[in-house]
């Protein structure tokens, strides 16, 4: 792999992680090993260790927008370092793990950094100035990615496993205890959010409903939980559909 294709790699991976191409389904592994195998010229291959990437992650939501663990990233460093060192997908996918866990890491940093943006464009607009205002909203988060995204995520790639392998061990173990604990807050937290935003008194016995069921019926898959879930949304909407059309004819 040259620098180049390191680089481009690199832009690729901030691209799809920041949703740019808003109605591609950019941040799946089978996208990005879609790029990441027309970069490298070994599509097929690319894709046979993406399906195998995709498949840990289908069942993963990101709930009040907070990401249990980065597929993205796990796509762009896993694959690569596959077709580099002719890994077999199950391997490729026992590296994908800890790396989608290192780009919870990655996310936290983008969020911690943008909020101090946040108070630039508020000291502007008090000062009236407009050109800081949008200095503070595009330009400054724009430079903060090529340093938390794009230059380590190039580096990564470039220098293979054991970059990534070495740079696991140098992170304390506190650190990583931490972002196990604060990963068992935040999906919490995103469910609080998803309620405040959704949320209606007449729903939430079904929100209630499908949290303990899954909680209690872990034999049961997402899909199957999926179409139940499409199944009693069906009956709630025959059964309230009368009512909505006379109350919106009052």
């Amino acid at each position: 792999m040259t620098i180049i294709q390191a680089i481009i790699l690199g832009v690729l991976f901030c691209f799809c992680r920041m949703g740019i191409l808003y109605t591609w389904p950019k941040n799946i592994p089978l996208f990005g090993a879609l790029l990441i195998g027309i970069v490298l010229g070994d599509v097929p291959q690319a894709m046979i260790i993406g399906a195998a990437i995709q498949a840990i992650y289908m069942g993963v939501i990101q709930p009040g927008g907070n990401i249990p663990t980065d597929q993205v990233l796990a796509t762009f460093i896993a694959v690569p370092i596959a077709l580099q060192s002719n890994l077999e997908p199950a391997v490729a996918v026992t590296l994908a793990v800890p790396v989608g866990l290192l780009g919870v890491l990655l996310d936290y940093i983008r969020r911690t950094v943008n909020a101090a943006w946040i108070h630039m464009a508020d000291s502007y607009a008090e000062k009236g100035n407009t050109n800081g205002i949008m200095r503070a909203h595009f330009l400054y988060p724009t430079l903060a990615l090529i340093g938390i995204y794009i230059i380590p995520v190039a580096i990564a790639i470039y220098l293979g496993p054991n970059a990534v392998n070495a740079f696991m061990e140098i992170v304390p173990d506190w650190i990583m205890t931490g972002l196990q604990v604060a990963g068992g807050i935040l999906p919490a937290l995103g469910f609080a959010i998803t309620i405040s935003v959704i949320g209606k008194g007449n729903v939430i016995p079904y929100f209630l409903f499908g949290f303990f069921l899954f909680q209690y019926a872990s034999q049961v898959n997402t899909i199957a939980f999926a179409l139940f879930g499409m199944f009693l949304a069906f009956l709630h909407i025959t059964f309230t559909k009368n009512k909505t059309e006379e109350a919106g004819a009052l």
